[in-house]
């Protein structure tokens, strides 16, 4: 048996949305921007696919954007408000803890004389609200902000957040990846101006996620070329992958919140599961502002690559706290910037609940947890 407990890595495509693209591959062969029948029949799936994920959020369609993923999303977002303010954005306000996707095109506008700040987290990963209140200087132009953080699950307050960054006229990016299809998202409520998702994260396919910009927000196209997307993303679109994403989009938002309650349980199962056979952990992150279906664990005195490796050769897909970095393993960003050591980063795995997981797998996993935390401890090399 696998167990598969890496859903905000990736997850596995929907069996609707398997089915919905490859109808997609043999009969929607033209190009979308053709004014003949074939094309034709192709821009309307994309439109009904965009239909749908704006009823996800809440938004109009014609806010949705589509690109090849959240990474694309975030670098228009970024890119985009700096190019739109001819390269003079204003202060840029984020935080310490975000996805590499926000983090490097922070720092290529850093780079080239734009302002950013990043605010700390503290050791539940949250930020302090007055923090980011008293940063939204007169001069500060965008708050961006990662909802739901990859590694810890941990939900920042973006509602108040945003709220306070409207009332002072700065605009607010947040990258929603790891939230949508697991909590809901009401932009009809929300003071977001500009979100980013990728499909892969909810049931849907690879290379393929959007960017919402809200009517009025200026932001300038990072790709260019083409008339496609209104004007704001140029090149052919990415039709079988946009038809699978609007799959995926649908289905999650029939299936809040009941999804969200059984990732919560089994979620749950797994971490009194581990409290009471396992000696010697901690939970990274904040236990009441999460993810309903993330759980990062520090086995302390434990070598997280190890024993990710004997996870694996057991059945078990999960995640560690650390990434290979030419050659060599180096601490999650997220878990330093929350106070972890190096020692204590490396010692973390992330478990990710999904679709497909259920009570006896978890329980299977906890039969062989407390085994081979002991055996890498007793390896030692830390």
């Amino acid at each position: 048996m696998r167990v598969y407990l890496d859903h905000n890595a990736t997850t596995p495509a929907r069996e609707a949305v398997v089915e919905a693209m490859t109808r997609a591959l043999h009969d929607l062969g033209g190009n979308p921007s053709s004014v003949h029948t074939e094309g034709s029949r192709a821009r309307a799936e994309v439109e009904r696919a965009r239909e749908r994920v704006a009823g996800l959020l809440d938004c109009a369609a014609d806010e949705v954007v589509f690109t090849a993923g959240a990474t694309e999303a975030n670098n228009t977002a970024l890119l985009g408000v700096a190019a739109a303010a001819a390269g003079r954005p204003g202060r840029v306000v984020s935080s310490s803890a975000e996805h590499p996707s926000v983090e490097a095109p922070l720092a290529w506008l850093e780079a080239r004389g734009a302002r950013v700040e990043r605010l700390p987290v503290d050791a539940e990963g949250l930020l302090e609200l007055e923090a980011v209140a008293a940063a939204l200087e007169p001069d500060t132009a965008l708050l961006s902000l990662l909802w739901a953080n990859n590694e810890t699950g941990v939900l920042q307050a973006l509602e108040t957040l945003a709220e306070r960054a409207r009332a002072r006229g700065v605009l607010v990016h947040c990258d929603a990846t790891q939230r949508v299809g697991k909590l809901p998202v009401d932009l009809g409520r929300l003071p977001i101006d500009l979100l980013s998702l990728s499909g892969h994260k909810l049931g849907g396919p690879k290379g393929v996620g959007c960017l919402v910009v809200r009517r009025g927000v200026a932001c300038e196209p990072l790709l260019r070329g083409g008339p496609q997307e209104r004007g704001r993303r140029g090149g052919t679109e990415n039709v079988v992958g946009v038809v699978g994403l609007g799959v995926a989009c649908e289905l999650a938002a029939g299936e809040l919140p009941g999804s969200t309650a059984r990732w919560r349980a089994l979620r749950d199962r797994l971490w009194e599961g581990i409290r009471g056979k396992v000696p010697r952990i901690r939970r990274n992150g904040s236990a009441v502002a999460v993810l309903p279906n993330t759980l990062n664990v520090e086995f302390e005195d434990t070598a997280g690559e190890l024993l990710l490796q004997a996870l694996d050769v057991n059945g078990v897909a999960v995640s560690s706290g650390a990434t290979c970095a030419s050659g060599s393993i180096e601490p999650s960003r997220v878990l330093s910037a929350m106070g972890r050591t190096p020692r204590q980063a490396r010692a973390s795995l992330r478990f990710s609940v999904g679709q497909g997981n259920d009570e006896a797998q978890i329980d299977h996993v906890l039969s062989m947890l407390p085994d081979l935390v002991e055996r890498v401890r007793r390896a030692g090399d830390v």
